[in-house]
Order: structure tokens, then sequence, then C-alpha cells
């Protein structure tokens, strides 16, 4: 477990820190996106094989949902990347926090939205292959088109992990809450639909 745990904290910390680093060079929201989108890449090319590469707390409480990790794994995965979030935000300084930048209601909508997208690709993609490369060029993908799309309402969150650090370095608190919750909501439903669709195709 302890080897698990450090890839989910060494992933999400080289995801935060490539991310909130791209935006404290001052990138333009298109190379920002992709900094993002090949962090993911990058995170779930090398700690695929040893945690899963969840990188993200949405998603391991989604996959513990539908069965895909298991109950005593929980808890040291969310701990290992909520902590490698606050740490690859050290390494940047206060860049990079989310934040609502249109009314809340809105935000809290596309933060669900395209957490819920995020989620269904990664249950898409892993229900047709086990191909490491090609599942992590799938999810980086997605995050980086769902960030150039959504990043400049929201920072495009999808992870609360992505959030609490940069945040709690830039003692940006306030919106710590509503991110957590809207990103879960959109993970948890996608499992519900996964449970759901799954549930069908067996009955």
């Amino acid at each position: 477990m302890l080897k698990r745990a450090c890839a989910e904290f060494f992933g999400t910390a080289i995801m935060v820190f490539m991310g909130c680093y791209s935006i404290k060079l001052g990138y333009s929201n298109l190379l920002i996106s992709a900094t993002f989108g090949i962090a993911v890449f990058i995170a779930i090319l090398f700690f695929r094989n040893i945690s899963g590469a969840h990188i993200n707390p949405a998603v391991s409480l989604a996959f513990y949902r539908t069965n895909h990790l298991e109950k005593n794994a929980l808890i040291p995965y969310i701990f290992a990347q909520i902590l490698g979030g606050i740490c690859g935000a050290l390494f940047v300084g206060k860049y990079g926090f989310t934040e609502f930048k249109i009314e809340l209601g809105y935000g809290i909508l596309i933060e669900i939205f395209i957490t819920f997208i995020l989620m269904s690709s990664i249950y898409f993609i892993i229900s047709k292959t086990d191909n490491t490369n090609i599942v992590s060029i799938w999810v980086g993908s997605v995050v980086g088109i769902l960030a150039l799309i959504f990043g400049r309402y929201t920072g495009a969150s999808m992870n609360p992990a992505r959030t609490f650090g940069p945040n709690v370095i830039s003692n940006e608190f306030t919106s710590i809450p509503t991110f957590f919750i809207s990103t879960i909501i959109g993970a948890l439903l996608a499992a519900e639909l996964y449970n759901y669709i799954k549930n069908k195709l067996e009955n």
C-alpha cells in the first residue's frame, strides 16, 4: 500500500507542479491547457502500473463506487493525492489557484459537467483497453481539451487535489469546499452511470 500511495503522491505532485508552473510562466490558455494534459499523460504513463494513477480524489471515490478500488486503499489514496497537490504547489508558489470567474451557480454546473465528462471518458477507455500508453494519451488529451474550453470560467479543476494545493499555498480558501463538492458530484454521477450501464448489459 505504501508503494501505491507514494505513486499517487508523486503523480499528483507532478501534475500540479507542471500545470501551475505553466501559469507562473505566463503561458497562453492553449499552452497551459496542453501542459496540464501532458502532466496527466506523464503521471499515468509512469504510475498507472503501480497505483492506477488516479491522481485525483474524485476519481478514486468514483472507482471505489464501481469496485475498481478496494475500501482500505481509498483513504491512503486521497491523503497521498491531497499531500501531493500541496507539495507540487509549494514548488510553484502563489500561482495556479482555481476560482470561479463566472456566476457561482454556473461555475458549479461547469465543474460537475466537466468532471463527469472526464470520469466517463476514463471508464470508457479502460473498458476498451488496458494499454497504459493508450490510456495515458486518451486521459491526458481529455484533460487538455476540457481545460482549454472551460479553464477561462472555473480554472477547469476537475480535481479536489489540484484545487486544494494551489489554493492553500495562495491563501485562497473560500472556493475550496465548492470545488470539492462539485468535482466529487461529477465523478460520482459518472460512476452511477457506469454501474447502470454495466448492470443493463449483464441482465
